[in-house]
């Protein structure tokens, strides 16, 4: 069975790579995948599998076996970044400042590789398959959506899963961990007031500038004070934005960032020394610190016998050689941690690294690519992972 999977990927190879093309040249930011959700509907109905829409642009496909059994769900994210694409391609995004510099294209790609290859043996498979192709996962989080409006009733899903591209493995590998493997993630904004005075007259203001530079060097201490060496906790602080003028102390700033945990108590202890650094800073500057700090995505947990379904699965498709063990987690985001928190779920890499095409660069940069040629590959893991868990 997992030969014929693989010979009859390797035959929609051109098909897949064309739909991975058309989805990159155009790219569409979270909650705006019409064009992305038209082109997987259409190709949902040339293949005769059923699909309502979900969460605006998402789409939920059914794959119905002729068999009773159980029912897993698949997830492939859809949306681009706001970035610029500098790789040069062919095939290269024709929207300025919205690229695929992520891999969702290859992601929804995939997806629709194994709806083709389960479809033809869905008369003889036990159970149902879900397909999620899920909007904004870049942004407030399309998934928990999703789930709200039912994606995982009628019927019920059992087990979820979910591939994500890595350039930094190559082509025809896959990579796997039991446990955490993608953090939870809190978004927060901080506010500060002063009070505005000219430059050369600074004893007479509250300097919101170089209280907020000093709460951002002191932010880094949770990290390399407040926590042990062992636990991974980041601290960013992307923005920070104030004045106008080079002799003007200004009335305010803000800056904004994200925390990144594994979840669980080192979650909120990484709130409450956030708060506390940055309000004792601020009062001890005489400015005032207006602190949000946002509930986002769980992070990713991977339940033991799903990762260990992946990993049979990867090594009847790629070979055992071909699958790799992740010693830790990666300190990224993806809210899939809502599908597995739900459900027991597998977050697994895909290999898209080739140096010998430049498909090097990591994710979010303005010259990442994804190998095409592992688009097959990853369908096929899909389909056989699906088989294997409907078969168990």
């Amino acid at each position: 069975m997992t030969e014929q999977i693989k010979q009859e990927a390797q035959t929609l190879a051109p098909l897949l790579q064309s739909i991975f093309q058309t989805l990159h040249q155009e790219p569409e930011l979270g909650n705006q995948e019409h064009h992305t959700a038209a082109l997987i509907r259409r190709q949902l109905d040339e293949w005769g599998i059923p699909y309502s829409p979900c969460a605006g642009t998402g789409t939920v496909a059914v794959i119905q076996g002729g068999r009773p059994g159980k029912t897993i769900g698949f997830r492939a994210d859809m949306d681009a970044l706001p970035i610029t694409e500098g790789t040069g391609l062919p095939y290269a995004s024709q929207k300025p400042g919205v690229m695929h510099a992520c891999g969702h294209d290859f992601h929804t790609t995939a997806l629709l590789g194994a709806a083709a290859l389960l479809v033809r043996r869905a008369a003889e498979m036990p159970g149902t398959v879900k397909l999620f192709f899920q909007p904004d996962e870049e942004g407030d989080g399309g998934a928990a959506r999703m789930i709200a409006e039912g994606c995982m009733e009628s019927p019920h899903v059992d087990a979820a899963l979910c591939c994500h591209v890595e350039s930094g493995i190559p082509t025809g590998t896959v990579a796997v961990r039991t446990g955490p493997i993608c953090a939870a993630s809190n978004p927060f904004s901080v506010k500060l007031r002063g009070r505005g005075t000219h430059g050369a007259k600074p004893h007479l203001g509250a300097d919101v500038i170089v209280a907020g530079a000093q709460i951002v060097t002191a932010l880094q201490t949770i990290s390399s004070r407040r926590t042990s060496p062992t636990e991974p906790v980041v601290v960013t602080v992307g923005s920070f934005h104030s004045g106008a003028a080079g002799n003007i102390l200004p009335e305010e700033a803000v800056f904004t960032g994200i925390l990144r945990t594994m979840g669980g108590p080192a979650r909120e202890r990484v709130k409450t020394d956030f708060r506390a650094i940055v309000s004792g800073i601020a009062a001890g500057m005489g400015v005032e610190a207006e602190i949000e700090i946002f509930e986002s995505y769980p992070g990713c947990r991977n339940d033991p016998a799903m990762t260990e379904l992946v990993r049979q699965a990867a090594g009847k498709v790629l070979g055992t050689g071909s699958v790799l063990e992740l010693d830790a987690p990666s300190l990224g985001t993806d809210d899939f941690g809502y599908f597995s928190d739900a459900v027991p779920g597998c977050y697994y890499y895909i290999g898209v690294g080739c140096a010998d095409k430049g498909f090097t660069f990591p994710n979010h940069n303005p010259h990442f690519a994804a190998d095409p040629d592992a688009l097959p590959l990853a369908a096929a893991l899909h389909a056989q992972s699906a088989l294997d868990f409907l078969g168990k």
